[in-house]
């Protein structure tokens, strides 16, 4: 299974990259206070500028807790044999502009989100890059 560690954002091989910007839902999984796996179906953005992902939801959501307490995940795309997996560590942040730069970031690979007021951001940062061989080429 190829590996990128350490991310190194301004060589990030054309492939990954792409498919991270495909419409594809994610899965985000996180720890809960029990260390059982909590995984759910996300929308998750790569921010090549801010060298970060993103992924928002609601700050009363479990994963907005989880990641509180314990901020490690991934966050799994699929599509057919094509997958790869951010892991990392994550910011709940609610602040405006962060939410602001998510939800801009997500509305360009998904749609514009629906209002929230209680809207949270989920600012990752990437430790390591998995995926397939169509994904990420072996090096």
């Amino acid at each position: 299974m190829p590996v990128l560690q350490p991310v190194d954002w301004t060589a990030l091989p054309p492939t990954l990259t792409e498919f991270w910007t495909e419409r594809h839902l994610c899965t985000l999984s996180t720890l809960d206070r029990d260390g059982a796996p909590h995984a759910v179906a996300v929308g998750a953005v790569l921010d090549l500028e801010q060298r970060c992902a993103w992924v928002i939801t609601d700050g009363g959501s479990q994963k907005a807790a989880n990641l509180r307490r314990d901020p490690r995940l991934a966050v799994t795309q699929v599509d057919g044999a094509r997958w790869s997996t951010i892991v990392g560590t994550a910011e709940v942040l609610d602040a405006p502009e962060a939410v602001a730069r998510a939800c801009e970031r997500y509305a360009a690979r998904y749609r514009t989100p629906r209002p929230n007021p209680s809207r949270v951001a989920l600012r990752i940062t990437v430790t390591r890059f998995l995926g397939s061989s169509q994904v990420l080429p072996p090096g």
